[in-house]
C-alpha cells in the first residue's frame, strides 16, 4: 500500500482518471456503492465494475477523499490552477463520495453555466450520488437548480419561437420537441424520487422534491396529476407507516380538487345558467358530505374525489 505522499498522490490520480473512464466507457452506470476491504490485496485498481454497477474499494477511500477535497479548496482559493476537465473530474470523484459539499456543486454550476457542463450530465451524476446517499439534501437542492436552468432555456427557447406565421410549422416542431422533453424530465425525476423513497424511508427530500417538480413542471397539467395519484397507490399501499407518502398523496388530492373547482366554476361562467350545472358542479353542503363528482379526459369519465381518498385509505 502506498506510503509516502509521492505514492499516495499518484495512486490517488490513477484512481481519479479511473472513474473518469469508467464513465466514458461505460455511459449506463446506474448505481454507485462502497466494496468493504480494509486493504489493498491485489495490484489493480479499486474501482470495480460489474453490470453497470460502479463500486469503489473502500481502503482507497481514506486517500482518495481527502485528496480530491483539498484540491477543490485549493482551486477556490486560487492557490492551484484546475482545468474545466480536471474540475470536472475532481467534482465527480468528490461528489460520489461526499454529495454534502456545497463547494463541489457551487464549481458544477460554475461549469454549468458557461458550458463547460452538460445540464443532463449534471442530472445523471446527482441520480447516481442518490443511490448511494438517497437523503443527501445538498443533492436534491443542486437537481431543483439543474431542473430550473433547463427550464430558464426552455422559456428563452420559446420566446425565440415567435416569429412571423410563415414560420409556423418549424416553430409547431420545436415547441412538440420541448413538450415531449418536459415530459420526459418529468417522468426521469418521478423515476429518482421513488427510487430514493424506497433506499431511505421516510425520504421527506425525496418527497418534497417530487412535489417541487409538479408545481414547477406539471403546473395545471391534471394528467399528470392523476397519474401520479394512480401510480403513489401501490407504493404507499406497500409503506403504510412512510407518512412522507401519505403527505405527497394528501397533496395530489388536493390540488386534483382545486384544478376540479376551477374548471367546474370556468364552465359555469362561460354557459351563464347555474341550474345548468346544479348537478354536476355540487354545492359546498354536498362536498361536506362527500358527494364531488367531475368529468375528467375527452371521454367524459366521472371521477368521484371521496371514492379515491376512500380507495387510497383502504
Amino acid at each position: 500500500m502506498a506510503e509516502s505522499k509521492e505514492e499516495v498522490d499518484v495512486l490517488v490520480q490513477r484512481v481519479v482518471k479511473d472513474i473518469s473512464s469508467a464513465f466514458k466507457r461505460h455511459p449506463n452506470i446506474d448505481e454507485i456503492g462502497l466494496i468493504q476491504c480494509p486493504e489493498a490485496r491485489y495490484n489493480r485498481s479499486p474501482i470495480v465494475l460489474v453490470e453497470n454497477k460502479l463500486g469503489v474499494e473502500s481502503w482507497c477511500v481514506k486517500f482518495l477523499l481527502p485528496y480530491v477535497h483539498n484540491k477543490l479548496l485549493l482551486y477556490r482559493q486560487r492557490k492551484h490552477w484546475l482545468d474545466r476537465e480536471a474540475l470536472v473530474d475532481i467534482t465527480c470523484t468528490l461528489l460520489l463520495l461526499n454529495p454534502d459539499f456545497t463547494t463541489a456543486w457551487n464549481v458544477r454550476k460554475e461549469l454549468l453555466q458557461c458550458g463547460a457542463l452538460n445540464p443532463e450530465r449534471d442530472l445523471y451524476l446527482s441520480k447516481l450520488a442518490l443511490t448511494k446517499f438517497p437523503k443527501s439534501p445538498e443533492t436534491w437542492i443542486h437537481r431543483r437548480w439543474v431542473l430550473q436552468h433547463i427550464l430558464d432555456q426552455f422559456s428563452s427557447v420559446a420566446q425565440m419561437t415567435e416569429q412571423p406565421v410563415e414560420s409556423e410549422h418549424p416553430d409547431a416542431e420545436r415547441t412538440l420537441l420541448l413538450s415531449n422533453h418536459l415530459n420526459r424530465l418529468i417522468h426521469q425525476e418521478m423515476k429518482v424520487c421513488s427510487d430514493a423513497a424506497c433506499r431511505y424511508p421516510s425520504n421527506y427530500n425525496a418527497w418534497s422534491h417530487r412535489i417541487w417538480v409538479l408545481q414547477h413542471m406539471a403546473k395545471g397539467n391534471i394528467k399528470v396529476f392523476h397519474d401520479e395519484l394512480s401510480s403513489v397507490h401501490p407504493w404507499v399501499s406497500m409503506h403504510v407507516s412512510d407518512h412522507s407518502g401519505f403527505h405527497y398523496c394528501q397533496f395530489l388530492l388536493k390540488e386534483l380538487i382545486t384544478e376540479f373547482s376551477q374548471s367546474s366554476s370556468s364552465a359555469s361562467t362561460i354557459f351563464g345558467s347555474s341550474q345548468h350545472w346544479t348537478s354536476t358542479v355540487p354545492s359546498s353542503s354536498h362536498l361536506a358530505n362527500g358527494g364531488m363528482y367531475t368529468t375528467y379526459g375527452t371521454s367524459g369519465r366521472r371521477i368521484s374525489i371521496p371514492a379515491v381518498m376512500a380507495e387510497r385509505a383502504s
